[in-house]
């Protein structure tokens, strides 16, 4: 019996369901544009084979290692690298074997729908992964992953990736993405510029980050001119390397835009460690407005997600270091949070800053009706925890009764599994058909319309909002 059932996520009135499966069928192949995400260029420029299961399922998927985490498993017993390089586990069936026996954890959650889809459209699976199952699940991957069909551009090419983004650190030397371009081959990976490590003075070793940041571009970072060019110098050399945006993750969304004075005494005191938790997020908020106008010059789509506490467990980050699935939503406010932004650029239509969130009460209260009057918003879709079925549907009831569609930007995958793409989305274009036979059937669009939108929501408005 097959894992998907081919109607999956359509309404469950036939009538509906027939006109949500029409939709669909006219998007469900059209390549897929990924702008925001964070798989590893190293893979496509190395094109080395995934090394077994367990490392291409598993140990990189936080949304996997993370509900394996709430029953009580290790996450050193998943493979999951310590940051004192302590001992983990390495064996990748053994890895497997742990996994597979608690795969009932994912019961109705979008993990499920992900993995199920990739276990049967890439390999060929047909029976539940479980602890009966596991070892056949292994053999059976581990087989296809040592043929050439299965190195990470035939994926790329298979999945039918139009471009696929990336996200390196203001540091990074790109040099992945430098030996794509050098070899020849025509998949599109470019990268996105993420500042956040030289622009949040509470980032270990923020001082050490501007004096490498100084390094690499030859500025005087010790001052705040040199500061603010570095930041130039470093987004022409993304540019170089195919970014068309920035991304930027701070624990809030507050914005200033401070005289210059004032902000560079914050800058010189954040260089020797002496700001206080507000005048940190106050150095941060005006550092988006900076970039903002940065923006403004280069081009670049400027990313903002805000309103997560991270790393909330701190014997998690001693022991793994960050980004270890332990990324809590928090209450967040834009409407006042903003206004300095916005004030200052925000009723520029040449300016596109997209907003993301992970707290998604704000989506009708806030985010729409801002998005629905300032030219220079757009709200990215739901993701982080509300990347869902449930959680895309509400996106769409929600938002575009105040912004419309064309306020948004189409689909995100925002993830490090790479085999997840296709599956996201999918599942993102499902909900989208739902959506819009709802509709069709409420007689508030027509048929030709719907057509239309369904297009533009899987494909055009990504691709426009991104510059792509």
């Amino acid at each position: 019996m097959p894992l998907l059932d081919p109607d999956r996520l359509f309404p469950n009135d036939p009538a509906t369901r027939a006109t949500a499966r029409r939709l669909y069928e006219g998007i469900a192949d059209l390549p897929i544009v990924s702008p925001h995400g964070h798989t590893d260029p190293r893979w496509f420029a190395e094109n080395e084979p995934f090394p077994d299961p367990a490392q291409l399922f598993v140990t990189p998927d936080h949304y996997v290692f993370r509900m394996l985490c709430s029953q009580g498993i290790d996450l050193a017993d998943l493979g999951v690298a310590r940051a004192d390089g302590g001992p983990v586990e390495t064996d990748g069936r053994t890895i497997w074997r742990l996994f597979a026996g608690h795969y009932h954890l994912f019961r109705g959650t979008p993990t499920r729908l992900w993995l199920d889809h990739s276990f049967e459209t890439l390999f060929g699976m047909t029976e539940r992964l479980s602890a009966e199952t596991a070892d056949a699940y292994y053999d059976a991957i581990s087989e296809r992953l040592t043929s050439d069909e299965f190195r990470p551009r035939a994926l790329f090419e298979r999945f039918r990736i139009e471009a696929l983004s990336t996200t390196e650190g203001a540091l990074d030397d790109l040099e992945w993405h430098r030996k794509i371009a050098e070899s020849g081959w025509s998949g599109r990976v470019i990268t996105t510029y993420r500042p956040d490590t030289v622009i949040d003075p509470e980032a270990d070793g923020f001082a050490a980050n501007i004096e490498k940041f100084g390094e690499l571009t030859g500025c005087d970072t010790t001052t705040w001119a040199g500061y603010l060019e570095a930041h130039r110098v470093r987004r022409a050399f993304f540019k170089e390397h195919g970014a068309t945006a920035s991304d930027h993750g701070h624990p809030t969304a507050r914005t200033e835009d401070l005289p210059k004075a004032e902000a560079a005494a914050l800058f010189a005191r954040a260089l020797g460690g002496d700001l206080s938790a507000d005048e940190a997020d106050a150095f941060r908020g005006h550092m988006l407005t900076e970039m903002a106008r940065m923006s403004l010059d280069d081009g670049l789509v400027m990313q903002i997600h805000a309103g997560s506490w991270r790393n909330h467990s701190p014997g998690v980050l001693a022991k793994f270091g960050r980004d270890k699935g332990f990324d809590i939503p928090v209450r967040t406010d834009f409407v006042g949070a903003l206004k300095p932004l916005l004030d200052a650029v925000g009723l520029r239509p040449d300016l596109t800053i997209i907003l993301f969130t992970l707290d998604e009460t704000v989506f009708a209260r806030e985010l729409a009706p801002l998005a629905g009057v300032y030219p220079a918003l757009k709200l990215g879709p739901p993701w982080w925890f509300y990347d869902s079925a449930e959680g895309m549907m509400r996106f769409r009831q929600i938002v575009t009764e105040t912004a419309g569609i064309y306020n948004t930007v189409g689909f995100n995958d925002d993830t490090r599994a790479f085999c997840s793409i296709p599956a996201r989305h999918d599942v993102a274009r499902r909900i989208d058909c739902a959506w819009l036979a709802n509709l069709v059937g409420d007689g508030r669009l027509d048929m030709d319309e719907a057509e239309i939108m369904a297009h533009e929501m899987t494909s055009t408005l990504a691709k426009e909002a991104y510059r792509l």
